[in-house]
């Protein structure tokens, strides 16, 4: 359909038509997905592999253009494909409502004309004496109406229709009715031609260039029609994504996608399905992997500091994406939006009998420290736990806003936190192949109270068996018991010289731990709490998880250096996850996410 469309062709389209020719488009995109496999496994493999020499390379720079050529075409005929089914998609609602226009003037033997104009008879209708009268059939037009006289008011002069009242005529009761027809089939024409239009704009920009080389101005070019098909046709594939059910119909959703279904949502519309937990990691690996270029290119534009720090962050990550790692790296989430978002996890979490997903707490956001320090977090505990069993992976978790500064010493980071981070626990339970995983949350600093205000949610976090405590300044509970796993199942890492495991609870002790921090150390922290009446074993956030009455298990790490004595300064509170700061504490967290908590070295509770 193009040019103007009218309601005759609106009526006659056949949508099964289009799909039809989307499909075809998609075997030549199939075609070449397949072909490029073959030139880089087959071909360019062998040559490599047999062949050393000047004109060895000459060739395979000439398979890598042939392989670019081949993901070029394997790339925009996807997107022609995309582009013809949502506008087969787009174009049903429209035609639905003509025909259902055309219907009702049938069954009231109306006449729609060739403009769209519907003719409707003449009836009879009762005068004001109570005889039958002859009311005049018309005709309404759509959208512009006819100028119609007031209702029942004849021309100057005209004879009356009913005695006694000149210039009075009968109204016909079919004129509302026609007119009704008349707007119903402008509006769908209308709603076509917009629709057609848009189309049509998207589906002539999809045109290579002529030539056989695939340059980086024409992959550049590969992403703006990317973003064109999904401008347009976004609506047509987000109305089928079930956002609003759980994580586990999300996963029978997507397995009930076919695989040509599958490489749409993940070409085209690659942020709706990259973050949405219950979707496979292997898919929002893909999916995310995909989106990320444009996500530069988008943050790239924003300007201003913040942007930028993201957008370091955003390129850190796009560079390590494109390395070997140990363990493999799996790109969950990533986004933008507060101070940005990105869910890493290090080995395959579907694979893996033993799954930790850990959420870091104050000061962490989208930037340098998180892709160079807190990843690496993520992917030390990975190494740990597989060496105490090879089917583990580690997940750092950056769904939510960490507190930045005074904001840490209230709940609402945490409150807001913990129900997204319990839905991507779910999406864990979901996707993961294993009959009975076993799974750890694991908080750190801040980010345990996050953990632990999930954990007090209505049914506890989504399939974990056992929580590790970090750093902590309580979890906004009295006992390890309130954390839905079992005392048995809730571990506790608190270096003596870290600060944040001895946050005060009061404003009054708050006044004094400082200076008694600097002078003492912890044991001067204690002796300002009592001072002040000041449980020993209450944080700031509710009992400390490290002390007895809290009734967690306890196990060793390194003390730290203290802050100002050994001018440690906060080095306590970073040091639980690095093997050369404190191999205990890392070894302690790889026995516990690698199922085998019984080999953890214990420590005093407080």
């Amino acid at each position: 359909m193009t040019g103007s469309v009218t309601w005759q062709q609106l009526r006659d389209l056949k949508t099964s038509e289009l799909t039809q020719a989307g499909d075809k488009w998609h075997e030549v995109s199939g075609r070449s997905a397949s072909d490029r496999a073959q030139v880089d496994r087959a071909m360019s493999a062998k040559l490599r592999e047999t062949q050393e020499s000047d004109s060895a390379e000459a060739a395979l720079g000439r398979l890598r253009r042939l392989s670019r050529n081949f993901q070029y075409v394997q790339t925009e005929c996807g997107l022609v494909r995309t582009a013809l089914n949502g506008l087969a998609g787009d174009l049903a609602e429209p035609q639905l409502q003509l025909k259902q226009a055309l219907e009702d003037a049938a069954s009231l033997n109306f006449t729609v004309h060739d403009d769209g104009s519907v003719s409707y008879p003449a009836a009879k209708v009762d005068d004001l004496t109570g005889a039958k009268q002859e009311a005049p059939g018309g005709s309404s037009l759509g959208s512009s109406r006819l100028p119609l006289e007031p209702p029942g008011l004849g021309s100057p002069g005209q004879q009356s229709l009913y005695p006694g009242y000149a210039g009075f005529r009968p109204v016909n009761p079919n004129a509302e009715k026609a007119q009704d027809v008349a707007d119903r089939i402008a509006r769908a024409v209308r709603s076509a031609r917009e629709i057609d239009a848009r189309y049509a704009k998207t589906l002539n920009g999809l045109k290579a260039e002529k030539g056989l080389d695939v340059t980086a101005a024409t992959l550049k070019d590969v992403f703006r029609d990317t973003a064109d098909v999904r401008a347009t046709a976004g609506m047509h594939l987000a109305e089928g994504i079930p956002q609003d059910k759980s994580p586990a119909e999300r996963k029978k959703w997507w397995d009930g996608l076919t695989d040509e279904q599958r490489q749409e949502y993940l070409k085209v519309a690659p942020d709706l399905i990259g973050g949405l937990d219950g979707i496979p990691a292997v898919a929002r690996d893909e999916a995310n992997r995909n989106y990320l270029p444009v996500l530069i290119d988008e943050v790239a534009r924003q300007g201003g500091d913040d942007a930028k720090t993201k957008l370091d962050a955003l390129r850190m990550i796009q560079d390590k994406l494109g390395k070997s790692s140990h363990p493999p790296m799996f790109l969950l989430g990533v986004g933008d939006e507060g101070n940005g978002r990105a869910v890493v996890s290090y080995g395959n979490p579907d694979a893996s009998r033993h799954v930790a997903a850990y959420v870091p707490g104050l000061g962490t956001k989208l930037d340098g420290d998180f892709v160079k320090g807190t990843m690496k977090r993520a992917q030390d505990t990975a190494i740990g736990a597989q060496d105490v069993d090879p089917s583990s992976a580690s997940i750092v978790w950056l769904g939510y806003d960490a507190p930045q500064s005074a904001d840490v010493m209230t709940k609402g980071d945490a409150q807001r936190g913990a129900p997204a981070y319990n839905e991507f626990m779910a999406g864990l339970s979901a996707t993961n192949a294993n009959d009975d995983p076993h799974v750890t949350a694991i908080g750190h600093s801040y980010g345990s109270l996050t953990v632990g205000t999930a954990a007090k949610e209505t049914g506890g976090i989504p399939g974990v068996d056992d929580v590790i405590l970090l750093g902590s300044p309580g979890v906004d509970a009295q006992r390890a018991t309130e954390l839905g796993v079992g005392k048995d199942h809730v571990f506790v890492g608190a270096a003596d010289n870290d600060p944040v495991t001895h946050l005060p609870t009061k404003g009054e002790s708050a006044l004094a731990a400082g200076p008694a921090w600097v002078l003492g150390g912890p044991e001067a922290v204690r002796r300002a709490n009592d001072l002040f009446d000041v449980g020993n074993d209450d944080l700031h956030f509710g009992k400390d998880p490290a002390s007895e009455s809290f009734g967690a298990q306890r196990f060793q790490v390194d003390d730290g250096p203290r802050m100002v004595r050994d001018v440690g300064l906060f080095d306590a509170h970073s040091q639980y996850f690095d093997p050369e700061l404190d191999g205990v504490s890392t070894d302690n967290i790889a026995y516990i996410v690698g199922g085998r908590p019984e080999d953890i070295v214990r420590e005093k509770q407080r």
